[in-house]
C-alpha cells in the first residue's frame, strides 16, 4: 500500500509521535467515490496507522459519525466510524436507537452479513453530500467483522443506528453514495428545511395535538 500523501512529520523533540492531518473530503461526482476501493495488503504497516489517523481526524473535524477511505482520495478498503447514542440524529425512533453501540472503530477489509431481511427507513446525510439529507432504507440487524490495525479480527452483531452507520460507511468502498440506496427521492432534502419536511410528513392528528397542548 502506498505511503498515505499529506503531512505525516515527527514532531521537533519528540521523533515517536506522528502528526496527524486533516484532509480534503472528495464530494459527489469525484470519481474515487465510484470505484470499488482495494483490500489493504497489511493492516499493521505504518502507512496504514498514519492513514488511519489522519482519517479520524478528519471525521472528527468535520462532525461526522464515520468515514472511509475513499472519501479522502484514499481506494482502500478501511472505514472508521462511532455510533454512540450521542452520534445518533435528532428525533430517531426507540426502535432504531436500540443497540448495543459501538465506540471509535477501526475497520480493516470489512465484510457485511445480513441477519434479517427487515428494512427500516432513517434520516442519513454524508460528508461527501454536504447540506443533504435522505431517507434510506438499511437492514436492520446484520454481522460484520474485518481487521484491526493490530491484524486482529474484530467482529460483531449490530442493529440500529450501529447497523445504519456501518453500512453506510462500507457501501463507500463499493462506490455506492447514500441516494443510490433511496426509494423515493422526494425525501432527499436539504437539512435547512429537514424540521419543516418532518413537520409536514407528521399525521394532522399530532399536529392538533401540539395545538391543543400548547
Amino acid at each position: 500500500m502506498p505511503a498515505a500523501p499529506g503531512p505525516v512529520a515527527a514532531m521537533p523533540g519528540a521523533p515517536h509521535i506522528l502528526l496527524m492531518a486533516i484532509r480534503k473530503i472528495a464530494r459527489m461526482g469525484h470519481p474515487v467515490l465510484q470505484g470499488v476501493a482495494k483490500p489493504v495488503p497489511d493492516p499493521t504497516a505504518p502507512e496504514v496507522k498514519a492513514l488511519v489517523r489522519d482519517m479520524i481526524e478528519t471525521m472528527i473535524d468535520a462532525n461526522g459519525a464515520g468515514l472511509a477511505a475513499p472519501q479522502i482520495y484514499e481506494p482502500w478498503r478501511i472505514v472508521v466510524f462511532q455510533a454512540p447514542p450521542e452520534r445518533a440524529p435528532e428525533g430517531i425512533d426507540e426502535e432504531e436507537a436500540f443497540d448495543h453501540t459501538a465506540p471509535l472503530t477501526v475497520l480493516i477489509n470489512p465484510e457485511i452479513e445480513f441477519l434479517t431481511s427487515e428494512m427500516e427507513k432513517g434520516w442519513e446525510g454524508c460528508l461527501s453530500v454536504p447540506g443533504l439529507r435522505g431517507a434510506v432504507p438499511r437492514y436492520t440487524v446484520l454481522r460484520y467483522g474485518g481487521l484491526s490495525l493490530t491484524g486482529e479480527r474484530i467482529e460483531r452483531v449490530a442493529r440500529g443506528f450501529h447497523a445504519r452507520v456501518v453500512q453506510h460507511e462500507c457501501d463507500h468502498l463499493d462506490g455506492i453514495l447514500y441516494p443510490q440506496r433511496m426509494d423515493d427521492l422526494s425525501e432527499l432534502i436539504f437539512e435547512t428545511e429537514a424540521r419543516a419536511f418532518a413537520a409536514a410528513r407528521r399525521p394532522a392528528e399530532d399536529q392538533e395535538q401540539e395545538k391543543a397542548d400548547a
